[in-house]
């Protein structure tokens, strides 16, 4: 589909990427991932078309569709929800009168083609539309009363009813909630030709992916695994990068010290040329050799705290006419972990808001005995001070021990070297932004409370933040829709929705597998249904015994195509439970007994879990 050969690109000649050559097949699922500022955006728009490289070249099909959906996009105004997603329909209408006319179809057939078309794109858009968290009451609003997470959906969805050849989407997760990543999933496995997709969120991409590029100084590396397995494969070529710079570094320095020790010998003049020579045709290795996935940030102790940090009875919570939630009852004791989620809108932020009193409401709220909260907003970073450095808005505030790893901190967070000598004010909204979630997690609190930590944080800083609250003696309410954060760290889940809080005891896989969270796929099904009687009322042309058999025909594959999921999954399953019995018997005895078999064990009863809660999805799907 697509070539990359040999391609460099430079900003302010300052190189990004050096001689990059690879290959984007049908069907690929490529995850392209590297720390931020690698050029993982920057090759998504070489790929899309929106700039062009210093040298090399993209050869691409003469026939393919791209479809790209970039982090920050410019909106028009002037549509509503339904006009601006329907503008859709005429490009695809004009494709099949394209294909049609080759075929020698005739005026008839044409017309009853792109009408029954246009049946079956309204059900798609209606599923698509409610899939991404809109209610049907938003079709007809105008899109300039949407907020840009919102209008980013609308795009979203307008390329995804466009059916692309390749998908190019660039964080597309921020601004969904887990059920609106859930549906993209599997739309993204069910529909998607190819894709190639830089996202955070280590869930999805494992759910999505089945090839991960990394970029890494100017270079990339390309495996034809999953981001979990890549990240396996990835620490034993880094090892191996480390030895040979390493072995590398001290011939270097050996040879240097050779040549300035008999540098003015006569006797030695032939050895120190051929050094010399030796030196300046050696190509030199580069590694990243800073690798902080190991840091360890602890929070200051957590002064103690009532048993009962937060009780709440009967809340409520209106603004205006509109009733965000009832009846909202529920108790966090002391040293729980929980997660507020659900979809966009449904009150989360409010309930946090009330409990840091910056909203009235009605019912009761009672804030425990000697509760200090820590409370990240997502408007956090425009609360620091723009004349500090990073260095010194985090000395400010550490205190004890921790300050003297602070610059080890900083550089867990991307912020090591010149960078922690920046004022704030020249600091990047998600720079800002990782820069507030490490002050906050500095000053001694017994409630920290963090809404949406994990936008702006990359797979290691959030690794470094999960970490450090699974040690943190306090209580924790985080509003979140990344699922793998949550994962391991919560205990107990409030669902938001239909103006109800309802508490779910256990993680988020466990609220997740227990939900089932088929509202999505019922609603969808009842969606189709009414769309197609109306498509049938508004083109009589178009029979109902055409649109039921071709209902009838995608009906068949997709089931064909959850079927063969299924058998994979079940493959995938047998082999880890075969895995984990294998596993059993090692540890039954004393000298195997170690804390990395243990490690392993847990890790393969986690993915059996998920593998199964997979399963089960998939089969009532089926």
């Amino acid at each position: 589909m697509i070539s990359v050969e040999h391609l460099s690109i430079e900003f302010s000649s300052r190189p990004i990427m050096d001689d990059i050559t690879f290959l984007i097949n049908p069907r690929d699922r490529i995850a392209l991932v590297g720390k931020n500022g690698a050029g993982k955006t920057t090759l998504l728009r070489l790929l899309a078309g929106v700039e062009t490289p210093t040298s090399g070249r993209i050869s691409k099909m003469g026939d393919l569709t791209i479809g790209y959906l970039p982090q920050v996009m410019m909106h028009v105004d002037g549509k509503t929800l339904r006009e601006d997603v329907m503008s859709v329909i005429a490009r695809r209408s004009d494709g099949l009168e394209d294909a049609s006319l080759q075929d020698g179809a005739s005026a008839y057939s044409l017309e009853a083609g792109i009408s029954g078309e246009e049946a079956r794109f309204i059900a798609e858009m209606d599923r698509t539309i409610i899939g991404l968290g809109f209610d049907r009451k938003d079709f007809d609003r105008p899109c300039s009363e949407f907020s840009g997470g919102w209008r980013m959906r609308i795009e979203l969805a307008k390329i995804l009813l466009q059916h692309p050849d390749l998908l190019l989407l660039d964080e597309p997760t921020n601004h969904l909630d887990i059920e609106s990543i859930q549906w993209l999933e599997d739309f993204l496995k069910t529909n998607a030709s190819a894709l190639v997709l830089v996202s955070h969120d280590r869930a999805f991409l494992d759910n999505v992916t089945t090839r991960t590029i990394e970029i890494t100084l100017g270079r990339i590396y390309d495996y034809n695994v999953p981001y979990s397995q890549f990240k396996v494969l990835r620490q034993e070529r880094h090892e191996q990068q480390v030895r040979a710079y390493q072995n590398q570094q001290k011939m270097i320095q050996e040879t240097e010290e050779f040549i300035e020790r008999f540098r003015y010998k006569a006797t030695k003049a032939v050895q120190v040329q051929s050094r010399i020579k030796q030196l300046e045709k050696l190509e030199r290795l580069e590694v990243d050799i800073e690798d902080n996935s190991r840091l360890s940030l602890r929070f200051p102790p957590a002064p103690r705290s009532g048993d009962f940090p937060i009780i709440a009875e009967d809340m409520r919570k209106d603004f205006g006419d509109h009733m965000v939630f009832q009846n909202a009852t529920f108790t966090i004791r002391r040293g729980e972990k929980v997660a507020f989620v659900g979809k966009n809108g449904e009150g989360k932020t409010t309930l946090v808001r009330c409990i840091m009193g910056q909203l009235d409401h009605m019912g009761t709220l009672k804030i425990g005995h000697n509760i200090k909260i820590g409370y990240f907003a997502q408007n956090q970073a425009a609360l620091l001070d723009g004349e500090l450095t990073v260095f010194q808005t985090i000395d400010n505030v550490a205190v004890g021990d921790i300050r003297t790893q602070i610059r080890n901190i900083l550089g867990a967070f991307m912020f090591g070297g010149e960078a922690s000598e920046k004022k704030v004010k020249v600091l990047s909204g998600g720079e800002r932004s990782r820069l507030a979630m490490i002050r906050l997690l500095l000053e001694p609190c017994n409630l920290l409370i963090l809404d949406e930590p994990t936008n702006h944080l990359d797979m290691q800083s959030k690794d470094v933040l999960k970490a450090a609250l699974k040690e943190f003696n306090g209580t924790v309410i985080c509003v979140s829709h990344d699922r793998d954060f949550l994962d391991g760290l919560v205990d107990k889940v409030y669902e938001f929705g239909g103006g109800k809080v309802r508490e779910h005891l256990g993680g988020i896989y466990d609220f997740l597998r227990n939900k089932r969270i088929h509202s999505l796929q019922e609603l969808e099904r009842n969606t189709d249904e009414a769309m197609r009687r109306k498509g049938d009322e508004a083109k009589g042309e178009i029979t109902s015994s055409k649109l039921d058999y071709a209902a009838q025909k995608a009906a068949a594959a997709a089931r064909r195509k959850k079927e063969k999921q299924i058998a994979e999954v079940e493959v995938a399953i047998a082999k880890l439970e075969q895995e984990q019995q294998e596993l059993e018997a090692l540890l039954a005895k004393v000298e195997y007994q170690s804390t990395e078999n243990f490690q392993r064990y847990d890790h393969i009863k986690h993915e059996i879990e998920k593998r199964l809660y997979e399963w089960e999805i998939l089969s009532e799907e089926a």
